[in-house]
């Protein structure tokens, strides 16, 4: 196996990370990066079967303990972050996790996604209703949009509604690579406060339920079995942590690529005009636009138990039991040998089974939600200003890779 460091927050790679992962998909698809600890995979075939290999898993503790991983002990600073990480489905491994995820899914259903619909058209139009034809795209629509959405899905009150994004913004520096002691304190901090708001709702819709999904799960019961207080409420946080970054980065992602690509962006202005934001043309170009800048580019898998893996070309890589491999959503998503002319922007690609939000045991539970989100913000943008430009030619991204994301995007009507 090849052996070199990839620099993942290297400001250069952050703004534009394809030309690289392109050249390392060809020259060392599958790497050891000795300063992260990781085992890297960019191949999509390779990714795509190690997401639903179940010698794989998000967590490692049913496996190994702290001391035979070799691990320090736990930083006290880090403590509450990581007792949350404990308790919610998506660092869970069968069968906690089954049980979590069927009582979630029980409240947390497609038909209730759906049944948002015209409430987050309503929330997209409040917002771009002052915007004007010049605005900051992240800031006025991408960013709150999602906030929005999951503080009514959830039935949190107006008046904690202004601490989600900050809350979760801290909580979320903690999947980067290279965090310090300040990012662990303010995550801590974030989780408990968090916590402590979602602990009084929890009480409230026991004694008087709303319709809202606290009161659902909080109700939600299968064989007997039910959500612990502890683990509702870290599911709770879950859902703004992974249930916003792909709305924002994805929303953001998909207007950048359409004002680089003027076919796209008139082809899909003139649908907004004509058709609702569920026609077929609008659904293909969301998964169109979540293929080709990947909101969220890396997740990572710990090894549950030592074994060979055998890449699609034939290379055996041996996997042993608590190391961590890397698979770069993003590089299998521009992989030839799964999409046709990869780097091009096909708005009407029907062939389009992107890795964005995974595969297997841990498929995105919210998925639908992330999808329609986005479906919605794009037609009413376009139908806005169907003809657009940048304002910011000089693109910033935030600090890290892992979760991959414009800080701003500055639009203006042609």
């Amino acid at each position: 196996m090849k052996r070199l460091h990839l620099k993942l927050n290297d400001p250069a790679f952050i703004l534009n990370p394809y030309p690289k992962l392109e050249l390392l998909r060809d020259t060392a698809p599958v790497f050891w990066d000795e300063v992260w600890g990781k085992t890297f995979f960019l191949r999509y075939f390779d990714i795509a079967a190690l997401l639903r290999d179940r010698r794989l898993g998000r967590s490692l503790s049913n496996v190994l303990s702290r001391d035979e991983l070799g691990f320090p002990p736990q930083n006290p600073l880090q403590k509450p972050f990581d007792d949350f990480q404990a308790l919610h489905m998506l660092d869970r491994e069968p069968p906690d996790h089954t049980r979590l995820r069927s009582l979630v899914q029980k409240a947390f259903t497609v038909s209730r996604v759906e049944n948002l619909r015209e409430r987050i058209e309503g929330i997209v139009a409040q917002l771009l209703e002052g915007a004007g034809t010049s605005f900051d795209v992240h800031g006025v629509l991408a960013e709150p949009l999602p906030v929005q959405v999951i503080a009514e899905l959830l039935g949190v009150p107006e008046a904690f509604r202004a601490q989600l994004r900050p809350w979760s913004s801290a909580i979320v520096k903690l999947y980067e690579l290279g965090y310090g002691e300040i990012d662990m304190i303010a995550a801590s901090n974030a989780v408990l406060e968090f916590s402590e708001m979602l602990r009084g709702l929890v009480e409230e819709r026991r004694i008087k339920a709303s319709d809202d999904l606290i009161s659902d799960l909080v109700r939600v019961e299968e064989a007997g079995e039910r959500l612990t207080e502890a683990e509702l409420i870290a599911n709770c946080i879950l859902f703004l942590n992974a249930g916003h970054e792909a709305t924002v980065n994805g929303t953001t992602g998909a207007i950048l690529a359409l004002s680089q690509n003027d076919d796209a962006r008139d082809l899909l202005a003139t649908e907004a005009a004509t058709n609702p934001n569920n026609s077929n043309l609008f659904k293909t170009a969301i998964e169109e636009f979540l293929r080709f800048d990947t909101p969220l580019p890396m997740f990572e898998r710990w090894v549950l138990e030592d074994f060979e893996f055998t890449t699609k070309l034939g290379e055996v890589v041996l996997l042993k039991k608590g190391q961590e491999v890397a698979l770069m959503y993003a590089s299998g998503n521009r992989d030839p040998r799964k999409f046709s002319n990869p780097d091009s922007l096909e708005l009407s690609r029907s062939e389009n089974a992107h890795l964005t939000f995974g595969l297997g045991t841990h498929y995105c539970i919210g998925a639908p939600l992330a999808r329609l989100e986005m479906q919605v913000a794009l037609h009413s943008f376009l139908k806005k200003i169907p003809d657009f430009k940048l304002e910011n030619s000089d693109l910033e991204y935030g600090n890290g890779f892992v979760i991959r994301g414009l800080k701003s995007l500055h639009v203006a009507r042609i």
